[in-house]
This record gives C-alpha cells, sequence and structure tokens, in this order.
C-alpha cells in the first residue's frame, strides 16, 4: 500500500533513561549521546522514504524535540510520558484527526534503518484495515508496526511484544503481515549489540560515536578476557 497519508512515527523517552541496559559499557553521556545520534539516524532514513506523507516524533525532551524540528520532523509533546505504547496512540489520535490513512511506528533505537526498508513496509501494507509487523532479531520483541488505519489496534510494545501484537490483530479479525527485515529488526539494546554494529561500519552517526568511544576496542578486550578465563 502507498499513497500520502502514510505517517511515520517515532516515540522518543527521557535521555535521562536512555539506553541504561548499556551502564556496563557506556558512560551515562556517551549514553545520551547514543540516544541522540540514532534518534538522528532514524530520522534521517524515514526523511529519505519520500513515499510517507511526514514523520512525527512524540517527546518531551527539550533536545530531542529540537533534533527533530532540525530534521524537518513535527514534534507532538508527550506531557504524560507514559512510555512507547501511550506516546504511539496519542500520536495515533492526533493524526487521524487530521486525516492520515495509516502510520508506521518505529522505535529511536535502529540506527541501521534504512529508506529502503521502509518502503518494503509500504509495500506490505494492505487496505484498511490492516496490521503489518517487523519483530525484532531477538528477544521478541516488535520494531515496527504499520497500521491502517491509524488506530486499528492499541500499540502493544514491552515484552514479548511481537506475539502480543499479533494477538492483538487476531483479536480484531485480522491476520498480520510479518516482515522480517534485518534494518528494523536490529536494534541497540546489549553490549552484544554494540559489537555487531561496530563491525559493520556505516555512514551513521551512531557508528561514527561508537567508534569515537572506543567501544569496538573495549568489547574485544572485554571478550579476549572471557575467553582466557575459559580456556583457563
Amino acid at each position: 500500500m502507498r499513497g500520502d497519508k502514510i505517517w511515520a512515527v517515532v516515540p522518543a523517552k527521557d535521555l535521562v533513561d536512555a539506553k541504561s541496559r548499556l551502564a556496563g559499557v557506556l558512560r551515562p553521556e556517551q549514553r545520551r549521546r547514543l540516544a541522540i545520534a540514532m534518534l538522528e539516524d532514524v530520522l534521517a532514513a524515514l526523511a529519505g522514504t519520500i513515499a510517507l506523507a511526514d514523520i512525527a516524533v512524540v517527546t518531551r525532551e527539550p533536545e530531542l524535540a529540537e533534533r527533530a524540528r532540525a530534521s524537518g520532523a513535527r514534534v507532538i509533546a508527550d506531557l504524560r510520558h507514559s512510555g512507547p505504547n501511550g506516546a504511539i496512540a496519542l500520536a495515533a489520535a492526533r493524526l487521524a484527526a487530521e486525516g492520515a490513512t495509516g502510520m508506521i511506528a518505529v522505535p529511536a533505537d535502529v540506527p541501521s534503518l534504512t529508506p529502503t526498508a521502509i518502503e518494503q513496509i509500504l509495500e506490505a501494507m494492505k487496505p484498511a484495515p490492516s496490521v503489518t509487523l517487523v519483530p525484532a532479531l531477538a528477544d521478541m520483541g516488535t520494531n515496527a508496526v504499520a497500521l491502517t488505519p491509524v488506530d486499528v489496534i492499541p500499540p502493544c510494545f514491552g515484552p514479548q511484544s511481537f506475539f502480543r501484537h499479533q494477538e492483538a490483530a487476531l483479536a480484531r479479525g485480522l491476520t498480520p503481515r510479518i516482515l522480517r527485515l534485518a534494518e528494523i529488526g536490529f536494534d541497540l539494546d546489549r553490549a552484544e549489540d554494540l559489537a555487531a554494529f561496530v563491525a559493520q561500519p556505516s555512514r551513521t552517526k551512531s557508528f561514527a560515536l561508537l567508534r569515537e568511544c572506543g567501544i569496538a576496542a573495549r568489547l574485544d578486550r572485554g571478550a579476549s578476557r572471557a575467553a582466557h578465563r575459559i580456556d583457563s
């Protein structure tokens, strides 16, 4: 499904909470900078997808809102900050009232996202009502959900969200379309994710930042020490 009324929606949480699961690898300021870089990479990919009507970033974080506006995205203020599901539902209500026919919700931490991947989702979307899901490569999460109309099912992000999104679609009498796209399915949540990401050089801001942080060398040293302990 292609058209001029499909929006991309990106929920972006407060920087103070950014990538807390990477606390053992990155310092707080590095995690903060990584969250900003990843959002900018995601927005660059979305901006390069000409078939989208527009992009909305849902946040209450002033710096992220500023970066979003600088990229040309619309900012929807998430004053309640009730998590990604609340943020996406807020955007859906706003966009539905403005006549959007559908939306693709993606997280702010998938820096490998490409316009080609978004185009594949747009091509897979069916006329309303429909649900298209892109699962995470790990942990059975969901890294993209495409909906027509925008509120056909409620967002169900969180643990095991891939299954919960499927259940929500089936409860609505819909069989979701499932796409497995590495560019979207790969997010940066764990040390091993960082290692895999920096092992594949890219022109993203996230890669440049992690290279600047020396994360690849540190992870290699940690893996070598762990291997030595096993061998011993």
